[in-house]
């Protein structure tokens, strides 16, 4: 995963703290996640939408709704990114 796409990811606190959710829950859908984090739905979505986009979640479809988890591997590769940033930064 290209560094600028690690940035992007975890810019927004509420992006970080979705991943962190998703770490602590197998699976959620987006109205779960929206409730966890006191957002609108809408919002929730679109979050989650370019945590999809940048290959870090994925979503299954249980209509009405769709039920998000994580990609392990890309998320493990994420913190290897970020804690060789952070051993540079040190």
């Amino acid at each position: 995963m290209p560094d600028e796409k690690l940035a992007r990811a975890i810019r927004s606190r509420k992006r970080r703290k979705i991943l962190q959710i998703l770490c602590e829950n197998e699976r959620m859908s987006v109205h779960e996640i929206a409730d966890e984090l006191d957002l609108t739905e809408s919002s929730a979505s679109k979050h989650l939408k370019l945590l999809y986009d940048l290959g870090l979640v994925e979503y299954e479809k249980k209509p009405p709704e769709k039920f998000y988890f994580l990609r392990i591997d890309e998320i493990k590769e994420m913190f290897e990114i970020y804690n060789l940033v952070a051993e540079k930064m040190a």
